[in-house]
């Protein structure tokens, strides 16, 4: 099958676990003969600083056998950006670049890249088109109306994720388009099919659950020999941002904290609350127990996970969440919200309500003080691990592309 794939981010480039995620879904495909023309943004933006240095957003792997990349000029720098994070970026932007050729707003060049995007539709060989969340929406709708091919919508977040019940309604609007303009939706949990069920109005019969995965790892890492090997390690890894919940883990560490003393808490990362977050660690008076990591990459999300005791995930809203497979990955346990999608496919995780501060510190508190809990959230975990994998979502993919395409 040949497919017309639009995305925003491919490692190494990339912000987040969507391109994570995309990457997984390219080389399962791939995997089973499928031929992919995947259709990427090339920008002049570093994606993680939002400053502008000449970068290619281009995976190492470009092209090659069934996987085909091409790149259309745009400022779709991250699939996190929003209304006023595009407009910061494109004034800083515009100071070093005075004849940029970007949009005034996020979405009219959502609509520019849109329309370069589908160009392609008319142009390269394609069964079906496979758009991933709402900036490619657009993009896919109109490959969609140029090639009259069948359009897949992948879900990876919504909206209602990201920002709560502070919505913004043109966002909203393009992800209810972009899905009910497709001829299958696919929702990367049961939590989030019903919150697409819920709240934008699509057909229970249309959604498709696809879980993610995680490619395998084979590398071993250590402790990092600067740290004291008598403190326990709980890791934060993640943007920080209201939906991940870094305010709801400063407030357990600080509850943890007053049970036990040698323990440093890592957070990774970056995001709109990042000055917040280090004020209330002050605020809190544990300072001195937190350590912030920045953004990491590659190698360095892999050590982080191993120098930890204890990975938590205390987000708001989470869809799915791939940090907590590749944490058990390292061998490292996990904790995670019970508002989450990763807990459809890992049972041997601790779960707790974002909210529940003190239930999440017990939790933790627990983790670090018993070797044989921790232990077993960890072998467990990695033997349902094993049951994961891209090749084998791929496949269920693929069954969504037929059903698409009215061949099942």
């Amino acid at each position: 099958m040949q497919i017309l794939m639009f995305g925003w981010e491919f490692p190494p480039m990339n912000s987040g676990g969507l391109g994570v995620a995309c990457q997984g879904i390219v080389e399962g495909l791939a995997h089973h003969g499928h031929e992919i023309f995947l259709v990427l943004p090339k920008v002049s933006a570093d994606m993680h600083s939002g400053k502008p240095d000449k970068l290619n957003l281009l995976p190492a792997h470009q092209s090659g056998g069934l996987i085909k990349v091409s790149e259309v000029p745009s400022s779709l720098y991250s699939p996190y950006t929003d209304v006023l994070s595009y407009k910061k970026w494109l004034e800083e932007l515009s100071e070093d670049e005075p004849d940029t050729m970007y949009g005034k707003n996020l979405f009219e060049e959502i609509n520019r890249y849109a329309a370069k995007a589908a160009f392609y539709a008319s142009k390269v060989p394609h069964d079906i088109i496979h758009t991933h969340d709402w900036l490619t929406a657009e993009a896919g709708i109109q490959a969609k109306n140029i090639g009259g091919k069948p359009m897949v919508m992948h879900v990876h977040a919504t909206e209602f994720d990201r920002s709560g019940d502070s919505i913004n309604q043109q966002v909203y609007d393009m992800e209810r388009r972009g899905m009910h303009n497709a001829d299958r939706v696919i929702a990367v949990s049961e939590y989030t099919k019903k919150m697409l069920i819920k709240h934008y109005g699509v057909a229970d019969w249309k959604i498709d659950v696809v879980h993610n995965a995680v490619k395998p790892n084979f590398s071993t890492y250590h402790k990092a020999h600067h740290l004291n090997e008598t403190d326990k390690i709980v890791l934060f890894l993640g943007r920080m941002t209201m939906q991940k919940g870094p305010d709801y883990f400063l407030k357990m560490a600080a509850r943890v904290l007053e049970k036990i003393k040698r323990v440093k808490f890592i957070m990774a990362g970056d995001g709109d609350m990042m000055e917040q977050v280090i004020h209330m660690a002050n605020d809190l008076g544990i300072e001195r127990n937190v350590l912030f990591a920045g953004f990491l990459k590659g190698d360095e999300i892999h050590r982080a996970y191993a120098q930890a005791d204890l990975y938590v995930m205390p987000s708001v809203s989470e869809p799915f969440g791939i940090t907590p497979l590749e944490a058990i990955q390292n061998g490292t346990p996990v904790l995670i919200s019970k508002q989450t999608g990763v807990s459809e496919v890992i049972k041997n995780a601790l779960r707790v309500d974002f909210w529940d501060i003190d239930e999440m510190a017990n939790k933790v508190i627990a983790t670090l003080e018993y070797d044989a809990l921790a232990n077993t959230l960890r072998e467990q975990g990695k033997k349902e691990l094993d049951k994961l994998s891209w090749q084998k979502q791929a496949k269920h993919i693929e069954k969504v592309y037929e059903q698409a395409l009215g061949k099942i």
